[in-house]
Parts: structure tokens; C-alpha cells; sequence
């Protein structure tokens, strides 16, 4: 129950009718001069911070699931009852208010103080030390939920990064289109990691690792030993043996710090070429637009998307694209480079200001395999992504795990993914045991078009459309022998939700 733009939210301190609000529904209104969101789950009801703390995404525009609530935006769960942060991408509580019942009315009272950090792990539990190896989304949910659950032995974060653990997913987005500040991306603040005592080695290479003495050697000759050890080592970007690709003009994205070499490129670029027809490279055409470059696309497929998405989906948003004056190159490879000047399978050539890389990315997971630990096209982990060695495990996108809706094993390359399963790898690193179930989800922005995705459809023989793809409001469910295996949508937020649960529920 969303309230109308033009009229005023009511005063919850002032009390509202129980009837208002039937079960599964929620209302904006105000205490003070905080918005609060008034949610009713059966018969009991809830107020909490109407925003969520990932990208203030409207949680009224969410879904009630038990006693929690899933943002619209890019699926964050939170506790009704405590504000907590259950499931990535938001790491951050929202804020509680005491909710009282006179008769048939319905009062929120004064804000709640957050419930106190749980008790701490038993020692018999808790390895004496952890090591995480990589600084992204994956490991920085895992130090975060260590934390959390009152881990209070030494974790150390060694990162090859010059830049501590970023909002990744912008980098493609609003910072390379210029309306998002350098100070937008941390995922978080240098005081963080010193409050809780949490060591970020930026700039840390690890060289190997010995299983036996349960160490890590770092490249600069020191060694670290571990009680347990996270692998979130992420993914490298597929560097293609083009001749020439290797010259200054050619750039990859991957880092803040290739991020920030793209916006410096872009302050004086009139004309860029981009490789590769992927999510990350119409997501940087279309930031490059927004700066008024000119693109060029180009890529091997006959439609954008087609392997991700399928034709239809693919069509409408090269459609789309192709109305923002983005030009596209498809069936068409890049032979040659000779600096501004790329060569085309076709015979054309294009000259650009500079050329982006975006034909997709490989498993970071040489020091696994190097360490003996059981591949599979990544590192093979359980379904406690744990690895074949008791004590490591591994998460994010060089994890590759048995999924049990698919009966697969599949490996995902999403950034939610990633830190829903540290978050998990870091409770089963204390011995809680807990199956890694989530439902993939990922989101990908084409100006102002957003695609929801939930599931794993790598095949599919069927794909159902209801709605209008062309008017960008619209779901797609991606089918194999009758079953769904993953659904996108756009402009249906609360449903992407529903079928997520829905997801949930017939694992």
C-alpha cells in the first residue's frame, strides 16, 4: 500500500487504523522527521527506516517474506524485527521503532536502540585466525559477517587492489558516466577496517599457498599462516591475442583504478570503440554516452545478449542502444589494433580516442590449482563452499558450486552472488554449516532501462513473454523441460521479488 506522491504521509505517532494495513502490506509515514515504514506480517506489525542502506532503494515497493523485507531495487533483505542486514548487497541496519496496539489503532513510538553484537564464537568453533585473499564484494562480506557474528580473532584482508573494496557494479554504471563521486565507491571507510580491527593489505600480492603449514606466502617473501582461508580471488578480464591490443590506447574494466582511467580518457574523448557486446560493455557505452562520446560496438554475435538473454531480449536493448546513438558492428571481430585504429574482421576500420575491452572475464584461480585444491572451471567447492581441503573455501566468482535447483554445478559471475556467498563461507568458516541456496540475482542499467535477473539459465528450449518488451515493462521466464530456471524483468520490481521467493521455495 504505497501512498500517492501528492499527499502528505500520516503521522504514525498520532496512531493509524489496524485495518489499513492488511497482512503483507506496507505504508510510508512519518515519526518526527524520519520517514518510516509501517509493515504488517499476520497480525503483528513492524516500523523500520523506510530506505534501504544499500542505494536508498523505496522498501515499500519491496516484499514482506515472513518477518523480513526485500528491497525493489537490487533485492537486500532485512529483519523487520531488528533492522538487521540478512543478505547482501546492503551491509548496514535500518532503524527500528516501537510499535504499540490500543484497540484498533495502531502507534509507533519512540526509535529502538539496535540490539547489542551477539555473543562472541566459542573458541572450540573459531579457527585462530582467518585469511581472506582478494579485497572485492565476496571478501569484504565475509570479514563484515565474521564480525558480525563475534568473531574476535585476527582476519586479514590481502588485496592486489591499490583501492580498498569498491562498489563495483557503479563502475560500469554512474561513476563512468560521471554522476557518481570517488568518494560514492568504498564499499567502506578506512575507519571501518580499524574499528573492527579487520588488516586490509592493499597492494598484497599472494604468490602461493602452503596447505600443508597453512600459510599463504605473499610475493614479497612474507608468510602469513591461517586458521582458515577464504578464496575470493574474483575474476581476470579475457585479455584476446589481438595484435596491438596490448598498446596504451587500450583499456580493460575491471578496478576502481580502471575505472578512473576511463573517466580521465573520457574528459577529452570524442570517439571510443568497444569490444564485446556484453553486459559490461553496453553498460560502459551507455555511461560514454551520457558524456556525448560516440560508440562503436562491436562483437561477434548476430544479436547483443543472445547467449545471456536470448534474441528478443537482445534486440530490444540494442533497440534501445541504437536510439542513444550507439553504433554496432555485429558478426564482426577486431583483428587488428595500430594505435587509435582498429581493424575489423569485415575489412572496415574504426579510429577511436582510446578502445575498451569487454569481451568477458576468466577464473582468478591459478593459486588454488597451483595449491592442489580440486578444480571444476573454477575452484570446485560443496554446497558449505568449502573446498576439497578442509578449512579453505572459496566464494564469488572463481567459486563454482553444486546448485541444487538445476542439479549443476555452476559458477556465476554476479556481484550479490559474491558477497551473499562470503557472507555464508564466513558463518560455515565458524562451524555453523549453513548450505549456500541463495537464488542468483544481477541487475544491469542501459540508461534509464534496468534489468532484473533471478536464476541460472544457462540452456533453455522456452522462453515465456508477458507484458511488452518495446514499452520496457515486461517479464521473461527462461524454461528447460517445462521447469523455470530464471526469470528477467523490467519495470516489475515486485515481481522479480516474487519470483525469487518463489525460486527460494522449491529448492
Amino acid at each position: 500500500m504505497a501512498e500517492s506522491e501528492n499527499t502528505p504521509p500520516p503521522s504514525l505517532a498520532e496512531g493509524i487504523a489496524a485495518a489499513a494495513l492488511k497482512p503483507g502490506e506496507m505504508m510510508v509515514g512519518r515519526v518526527g522527521e524520519d520517514d518510516v515504514l509501517l509493515a504488517r506480517s499476520g497480525d503483528e506489525f513492524f516500523a523500520v527506516g523506510a530506505l534501504c542502506t544499500h542505494y536508498h532503494g523505496p522498501l515499500v515497493d519491496g516484499l514482506i517474506v515472513g518477518d523480513t523485507v526485500r528491497c525493489p531495487w537490487h533485492h537486500a533483505c532485512f529483519s523487520l524485527r531488528s533492522g538487521e542486514p540478512l543478505r547482501a548487497p546492503a551491509f548496514d541496519p535500518i532503524a527500528c521503532w516501537r510499535v504499540e496496539r490500543q484497540g484498533d489503532k495502531i502507534f509507533v513510538r519512540e526509535k529502538v536502540t539496535q540490539q547489542k553484537p551477539p555473543t562472541p564464537i566459542a573458541a572450540a568453533h573459531a579457527p585462530a585466525s582467518v585469511v581472506i585473499v582478494g579485497g572485492g564484494g565476496a571478501g569484504l562480506a565475509a570479514a563484515d559477517m565474521l564480525r558480525r557474528q563475534g568473531y574476535e580473532g585476527p582476519i586479514t584482508m590481502l588485496s592486489a587492489d591499490d583501492a580498498p573494496p569498491s562498489d563495483r557494479p557503479n563502475l560500469s554504471k554512474d561513476y563512468l558516466a560521471g554522476q557518481a563521486k570517488d568518494d560514492w565507491i568504498p564499499l567502506r571507510s578506512p575507519e571501518y577496517f580499524t574499528e573492527q580491527h579487520i588488516e586490509l593489505l592493499l597492494g598484497t600480492r599472494v604468490s602461493s599457498i602452503d596447505v600443508a603449514a597453512r600459510q599463504v606466502l605473499l610475493a614479497s617473501g612474507e608468510r602469513r599462516a591461517f586458521g582458515a582461508l577464504l578464496l575470493a580471488t574474483g575474476a581476470d578480464p579475457v585479455r584476446p591475442p589481438i595484435p596491438g591490443a596490448d598498446g596504451p590506447q587500450v583499456h580493460y574494466l575491471r578496478s576502481f583504478a580502471d575505472s578512473r582511467a576511463l573517466v580521465d580518457k573520457a574528459r577529452a574523448a570524442k570517439h571510443v570503440v568497444v569490444v564485446g557486446g556484453s553486459f559490461i560493455g553496453l553498460e560502459v557505452s551507455a555511461s560514454l554516452r551520457a558524456r556525448d562520446i560516440a560508440v562503436d560496438v562491436v562483437a561477434p554475435e548476430h544479436v547483443p545478449l543472445e547467449r545471456v538473454m536470448g534474441p528478443q531480449v537482445g534486440r530490444v536493448i540494442q533497440t534501445l542502444h541504437e536510439a542513444h546513438g550507439v553504433a554496432f558492428h555485429l558478426g564482426q571481430t577486431v583483428t587488428r589494433i595500430d594505435g587509435r585504429t582498429a581493424t575489423l574482421s569485415g575489412g572496415s576500420t574504426l579510429d577511436a580516442d582510446f578502445i575498451v575491452m569487454g569481451v568477458g572475464v576468466h577464473p582468478a584461480s591459478a593459486l588454488a590449482e597451483a595449491a592442489g585444491l580440486a578444480m571444476d572451471r573454477g575452484i570446485a567447492v560443496d554446497e558449505y563452499l568449502e573446498t576439497s581441503v578442509p578449512g579453505i573455501f572459496a566464494a564469488g566468482d572463481v567459486a563454482r558450486w553444486p546448485d541444487r535447483r538445476s542439479g549443476e554445478r555452476i559458477r556465476v559471475e554476479h556481484w550479490v552472488v559474491a558477497e551473499r556467498q562470503g557472507q555464508v563461507a564466513a558463518r560455515n568458516i565458524l562451524g555453523f554449516r549453513e548450505r549456500f541456496d541463495a537464488v542468483p540475482f544481477f541487475w544491469s542499467q542501459h540508461y534509464d532501462v534496468t534489468i532484473n535477473y533471478v536464476g541460472h539459465a544457462e540452456q533453455w528450449d522456452a522462453v515465456q513473454i508477458d507484458g511488452t518488451l518495446e514499452s520496457h515493462d515486461c517479464s521473461v521466464t527462461y524454461m528447460r523441460a517445462g521447469h523455470r530456471l530464471a526469470v528477467a524483468t523490467i519495470s516489475r520490481d515486485r515481481e522479480s521479488l516474487r519470483a525469487e521467493v518463489e525460486m527460494e521455495d522449491k529448492a
